[in-house]
């Protein structure tokens, strides 16, 4: 049984706070990783809009991509898109769900699965794809709101062709929200989202009797189709361009990351909340159908009644295509409701991905000691997501089409991540005996991750734009991260501290404030305390017992702060220190001695390659280990000034 250590815990190192009124206000209010978390909870019919409003939000452009993609074929293409999504995309986050019910999704499955540094580099990869896909959301979205604005009837004449201005506009205002503090409601998300499907709904009834009275249209669209070839011909050409509408399955990673939203009370005896994982697996069920049915009934209505001019670059269905039969079937001023209704939840599935980011980036980097400072604030945040998303809008030209690809590639990516998570995880459960089902799970998601890989490089080779911007955000991200984890190499990076047994917890107390002299060994045993100890009484005047210390470091030392565990005990006169669980010597030697508050502290030098020792320090938390205890403690000193008296730091070759 450990025991809590009950004494004063180290001051924190002090920020330098800003003096500027700019850099006030920059860091008002509190660090994003400190945040309150969500004290309440709702029905999963309920959450479903909050997660859904970004699903959702896609019938506003995704009819149109659909027709420039494929034509005619748009209905099979989409048709076969549903498919892959009930039969793929559902199930993989379905089991995502069971294994991830404190909404971490599909990132930390395999963070969980693949561990030390090849784990952390996979996330911050998988962070650079996830980028790409909320920050795609914002200037897609955005884009398609100002082509709903600019394309309506009423505001045109007073709007122009000004797409990019008011894309821009739509981003800044945005940010706006965010600097000024943004809370995500689910009462919010389904005032906008139910209407926007009510509305849906009633553009294609009408659409769907317009057809009934024209029966032409579906003789002509059926002869554009059996013009590509037969059947066979048909499903294979359809099979093909599917990739380039795989923009349609969004949302599925916001419908697991909103799970710790969802009221439930029922857990299993392993502390499992299945109420919780069931009501997840009916939200993304429900969520998934609804979508379905809805693209699939946009896409036929689309390709029988809009004709190709309209959809064509520069024509009035282009990026609007539900828009376009809601103004030309129902008039102008339904038209105009319509059009509200888009640019409203357009804009909300902007600030969902916001809230996404936000919630995202701090929840790894800083944790990885991968972040700066000012990456804990959202404001600082906030406004660097906005210059991106002002970069990425330049470089497109807010064309939403052109953004498709690198949408799809970041969607694609994590939905591919999420199935091998899957199939790992099933694999490494059938191998712990949990039965013959598991091995077929796992058979049926790997033919699943298959799908994805093949539907990810199909969309890769022809729009190669996602891969682009997300190999810029990884770069940045790792860049930045490896700066701020160097920057912060010398912070303590200890979580926790606790005593293996009662007697360690009492013996320890005898040995703190200035009784003791410190003496870090690499070796652990009798002989070598023995023989440091000689040599030091040889050399040294020492008063007092010697306290040696001995770090045992864990396997993954790619973690940034750990939690320490120490037994305490007496031997020859003297104190035995053993430390277990630590990933990186010299701050935990610093950490022990700032906590023992010791006479005097020998450290030893090994006086190799320095080159060397900081690699090694770096990437395994070993090296040079006195100088680098000497320079932790220096820094934590500058940053901690107080009246008692330091303890005097000898330096001896080992």
């Amino acid at each position: 049984m450990s025991h809590q250590l009950k004494l004063p815990p180290l001051k924190e190192l002090r920020r330098r706070e800003p003096t500027t009124a700019l850099g006030k206000w920059l860091y008002a209010g509190h660090q994003i990783d400190e945040a309150d978390k969500h004290t309440y909870t709702s029905k999963w019919y309920w959450v479903l809009w909050l997660s859904g409003v970004d699903y959702f939000s896609t019938l506003g452009y995704q009819p149109g991509i659909a027709l420039i993609a494929a034509g005619a074929l748009s209905p099979i293409a989409t048709a076969i898109l549903v498919v892959v999504t009930l039969f793929g995309a559902l199930p993989v986050y379905a089991e995502v769900a069971a294994r991830s019910f404190a909404g971490q999704g599909s990132i930390a499955m395999l963070e969980n699965l693949v561990g030390g540094w090849l784990g952390k580099i996979l996330v911050l990869v998988l962070l650079g794809f996830a980028a790409t896909d909320f920050i795609i959301t914002m200037t897609l979205s955005a884009a398609d709101a100002a082509v709903h604005a600019a394309d309506n009837p009423l505001l045109h004449p007073y709007l122009g062709e000004s797409h990019v201005l008011l894309t821009l506009g739509l981003l800044a205002l945005l940010a706006a929200v965010f600097l000024r503090g943004f809370r995500e409601a689910v009462g919010l998300a389904s005032v906008v989202a139910i209407p926007y499907l009510v509305l849906n709904a009633v553009v294609l009834t009408a659409a769907t009797v317009a057809l009934i009275h024209d029966g032409g249209s579906f003789q002509a669209w059926s002869a554009s189709v059996h013009h590509v070839g037969d059947w066979t011909g048909i499903l294979i050409a359809s099979a093909l361009i599917f990739p380039k509408l795989a923009l349609g399955m969004s949302g599925f990673e916001t419908g697991v990351s909103v799970m710790p939203l969802i009221e439930s009370s029922e857990t299993d005896g392993k502390g499992v909340p299945v109420g919780r994982v069931r009501a997840a697996r009916k939200l993304l069920g429900s969520a998934a159908l609804v979508m379905s049915a809805y693209l699939v009934a946009s896409s036929f209505i689309s390709a029988l009644l809009i004709p190709p001019a309209a959809y064509a670059a520069g024509g009035k269905a282009n990026g609007r295509a539900i828009a376009y039969l809601a103004h030309e079937i129902l008039g102008p001023t339904f038209g105009t409701v319509y059009d509200v209704s888009t640019i409203i939840i357009l804009w909300f599935a902007g600030a969902s991905a916001m809230t996404g980011l936000l919630s995202l980036i701090p929840r790894y980097l800083p944790r990885f000691g991968m972040a700066p400072q000012w990456i804990t604030y959202p404001r600082p945040l906030v406004i660097l997501l906005f210059l991106i998303d002002v970069v990425v809008t330049l470089i497109f030209h807010a064309d939403v089409e052109a953004q498709g690809g690198a949408y799809a590639t970041g969607v694609l990516v994590l939905i591919l991540s999420a199935a091998v998570a899957v199939s790992i995880a099933l694999w490494t459960e059938f191998r712990s005996g949990l039965g013959r089902k598991k091995l077929a799970l796992c058979i049926y998601f790997v033919l699943v991750s298959c799908v994805f890989a093949f539907t990810l490089v199909d969309n890769v080779i022809v729009r190669p734009d996602g891969v682009i911007i997300a190999s810029v955000f990884i770069g940045a991200i790792i860049i930045l991260g490896a700066l701020s984890r160097y920057t912060r190499a010398t912070e303590m990076r200890i979580s926790e501290f606790t005593f293996i047994d009662q007697e360690s917890a009492i013996l320890w107390l005898s040995t703190v404030g200035k009784t003791v002299n410190l003496v870090p060994l690499r070796t652990n045993s009798p002989q070598a305390r023995r023989e440091k100890g000689t040599e030091i009484r040889k050399y040294y005047s020492v008063q007092g017992p010697l306290a040696f210390v001995h770090v045992s470091m864990v396997d993954n030392r790619s973690e940034f702060v750990a939690p320490l565990q120490v037994r305490v005990r007496e031997e020859e006169g003297n104190v035995v220190v053993e430390v277990f669980g630590a990933i990186a010597i010299a701050n935990t030697i610093a950490y022990i001695s700032e906590l023992i508050d010791p006479i005097s502290l020998f450290l030893g030098l090994t006086r190799q390659n320095l080159m060397t020792q900081a690699l090694r320090y770096i990437f395994w938390g070993e090296g040079e280990t006195g100088l680098m205890v000497y320079t932790i403690l220096l820094r934590y000193w500058d940053s901690t000034p107080e009246d008692d008296v330091r303890p005097l730091i000898f330096l001896m070759s080992e």
